[in-house]
């Protein structure tokens, strides 16, 4: 009703998406909020007391409003006041943002693995992103960060993080597989910036230690049995967001850029690049239906290393086949499924899906002619069910499982919290 209310108001005063210079905005007010300060919402919107009073900004706030997570949902109200002035409200539906976080898995060595957590989503009721993890799998692992999109200012913000992370990692071979601990000691910084509501960039590097040990497994004469070694990475993120939001309905496209470069003072492991691209199309279908597709595409430098960057794994891109199960320098995958709402109350949401997950790798010195191997080819369908609060920012747990059609598959439930992509 309100929208319809603001059209006839567009139809009296306004052509071509803007309001005539005699329509002006007395007063903006914020509604709904309790912990997201109302001064912060009001540094992040375009419309002004003062300001002629512009469809395309509102409509542009309520879009920048809604990827915040501290929003469940907004929505914008224009009323008339004295001398030709108008008031605009923005009404917020608040996520509740302090989030712990918990993932049960099996490790390499189908042990017992978990990683525990917390994060606030908006520290300070500014929308800083704090909070930090513990993990165990064969080894304890810990890290923490914060984000602060908009510390200075709408447009530039700043993100660290600290990890220190020890896994049990497979070394793959011709002949077979080793187990190396692994452990990477990094420090992290970031610089954000936001070009508009749907472009955003991030930039830095980090200087990292990785160190390798010898577990047990085959062993060979050109990869040593102990490495330890100071990395630095160059990092340039670009994220590309047209996605209209509802609740857990999504429609449109969006698109992540993912450029590191790293190098390294030991010429056993020489520098690299490494780049890849999420392209993701979300389309509504009927009223409680939502088909979602992402489409990666990953290259790296083509170093013949057991120590590949690109893994094939549950928790990264083929749900069911297993915890880093092999590596490659370059990768194709593609995930689709579609969403069915199946109950859908005033905060909770119960979803089931049904989904594709397919992709094949290029070899550690290989060439593009692997990905039609039939030995780096994988598909694997599966169900999946999703449990959703609707005012818990990323309260979604989701349970899927795998199972693989292509040569030598396993099958397998994954577990997690968020949706898949």
């Amino acid at each position: 009703m309100t929208r319809v209310i603001f059209l006839i108001f567009s139809l009296l005063f306004f052509f071509g998406g803007t309001y005539a210079q005699e329509g002006r905005i007395s007063d903006v007010k914020i509604q709904g909020v309790k912990r997201t300060k109302p001064s912060f919402v009001k540094k992040l919107v375009k419309v002004k007391a003062g300001s002629v009073l512009d469809s395309v900004a509102l409509e542009e706030d309520v879009a920048r409003l809604l990827r915040l997570p501290s929003v469940a949902h907004a929505y914008f109200q224009v009323f008339p006041a004295d001398n030709n002035q108008y008031n605009v409200f923005y009404n917020i539906e608040e996520n509740f943002t302090l989030i712990p976080f918990a993932s049960v898995y099996s490790s390499t060595n189908d042990e017992f693995a978990f990683r525990v957590g917390l994060q606030e989503f908006n520290f300070l009721g500014r929308n800083i992103t704090l909070g930090g993890f513990y993990q165990y799998d064969v080894f304890n692992s810990y890290g923490a960060g914060i984000r602060a999109p908009y510390l200075f200012g709408k447009k530039w913000g700043i993100e660290l993080n600290y990890q220190n992370l020890t896994t049990q990692e497979p070394v793959f071979f011709d002949n077979g597989t080793a187990d190396y601990r692994y452990n990477n000691t990094s420090f992290e910084v970031l610089a954000l910036h936001e070009f508009n509501v749907r472009n955003k960039i991030s930039f830095g590097g980090s200087f990292f230690t990785e160190d390798y040990s010898y577990l047990f497994g085959i062993t060979s004469p050109e990869v040593p049995l102990a490495l330890v070694v100071d990395k630095y990475l160059y990092k340039v993120l670009y994220h590309y967001d047209n996605i209209k939001y509802f609740y857990q309905y999504l429609s449109g496209f969006k698109s992540d850029l993912n450029f590191q470069y790293v190098q390294s003072t030991d010429e056993r492991l020489p520098e690299f690049a490494i780049g890849f691209n999420d392209f993701a199309y979300y389309l509504r279908v009927g009223e409680k239906g939502n088909w979602a597709s992402r489409l990666r595409l990953g290259i790296s430098s083509n170093i013949d290393s057991p120590f590949a960057p690109f893994a094939v794994d549950n928790n990264l891109n083929i749900r069911g086949v297993g915890n880093t199960i092999d590596r490659g320098t370059a990768a194709i995958v593609l995930n689709t499924e579609y969403r069915h709402t199946l109950v859908d109350k005033d905060w909770f949401v119960l979803q089931s899906n049904v989904f594709i997950d397919g992709g094949s790798w290029r070899n550690p010195g290989g060439d593009f002619s692997d990905f039609g191997d039939n030995q780096n080819l994988r598909i694997y369908p599966g169900v999946g069910l999703r449990f959703i609060h609707k005012r818990i920012f990323n309260a979604i747990f989701r349970i899927d499982y795998g199972y693989g059609i292509t040569r030598d598959s396993e099958r397998g439930v994954v577990f997690g919290i968020g949706q898949y992509f």
